[in-house]
């Protein structure tokens, strides 16, 4: 049977931090400064990164979870190239429902590092999942993923190395009873596998627009604000929040903890529909 893993080594010392910066649900408009609910996506994408390079100024990866693009246009990843290509050299990008798997595919043809599925750099191990179900807002990982989890996963523990497990949707309920129904359908399945494995210290997601961290069972669950518009929490149907765009720092620790902490953009404000009923 051939390998799922499309394995990247970063060289790092194992005897210090990885230092990741995560960017989550940039939508991107087919044209630049396209708005979403009357924000600028480009603008406030620009404004993440500026804050960025002064509270992080040199990551050791970034991150990008999904919903790159808000409508899956070839024009709004080749922005988000352009716009992130200083930011550091390693960069893994996840499909989200927004996204289109064959576009993006065919914006990182020069260069396949952007959507490789297991990170290796010092002691950690980051595996990129996909739970898109092309063609609906949902998530779901289905066999092949659980499958590439599993061997991911078994292939790091041989390695000894500590493991955050990264997709676009959340894979448990948020609170909020209108996109708690995009939740990963086989959800239940991937903790199965992850909970075989204690190696494993964190699950990261985008998707819920909102910060979340918490802790189940001991791993840490994380969710991150998007770089654009964000969701009310709690609310029972769709709810836009005032709350600035932002980004989220991890600190992946030589011992398998992680420290982690989101800033926002606060110098300056932001226009955003807050009457919305929603964007699909």
């Amino acid at each position: 049977m051939s390998s799922l893993l499309d394995t990247i080594v970063i060289d790092h010392d194992p005897a210090q931090v990885v230092n990741v910066l995560q960017l989550t649900d940039t939508h991107l408009g087919v044209e630049p400064n396209t708005p979403l609910l009357s924000m600028d996506t480009d603008d406030s994408l620009l404004a993440v990164l500026d804050l960025a390079g002064k509270v992080l100024p040199a990551p050791d990866l970034m991150l990008a979870t999904g919903d790159l693009s808000d409508q899956g246009a070839l024009n709004a990843y080749f922005r988000l190239r352009d716009y992130t290509r200083s930011v550091c050299q390693h960069q893994f990008w996840l499909l989200g429902n927004h996204d289109h798997a064959e576009t993006l595919r065919q914006a990182t043809d020069d260069n396949k590092d952007l959507i490789r599925n297991d990170i290796r750099v010092g002691v950690w191990q980051i595996i990129m999942l996909n739970s898109q179900i092309p063609g609906q807002v949902g998530g779901r990982l289905g066999p092949r993923q659980l499958g590439l989890l599993e061997e991911a996963l078994q292939a790091g523990a041989d390695a000894r190395l500590y493991t955050l497990v990264c997709l676009h949707h959340q894979p448990e309920p948020v609170g909020s009873a209108w996109i708690d129904t995009q939740a990963v359908l086989d959800a239940a399945e991937m903790f199965d596998i992850i909970e075989q494995y204690p190696g494993v210290k964190g699950v990261l997601w985008g998707h819920v627009h909102q910060e979340v961290d918490y802790l189940r069972n001991g791993l840490r669950m994380l969710a991150t604000p998007s770089t654009c518009i964000q969701f009310a929490g709690n609310s029972d149907d769709f709810k836009v929040d005032d709350l600035p765009p932002g980004l989220r720092h991890l600190q992946l620790q030589p011992d398998g903890s992680i420290n982690t902490q989101v800033h926002r953009v606060t110098d300056r404000s932001f226009t955003v529909d807050l009457a919305s009923s929603g964007y699909l």
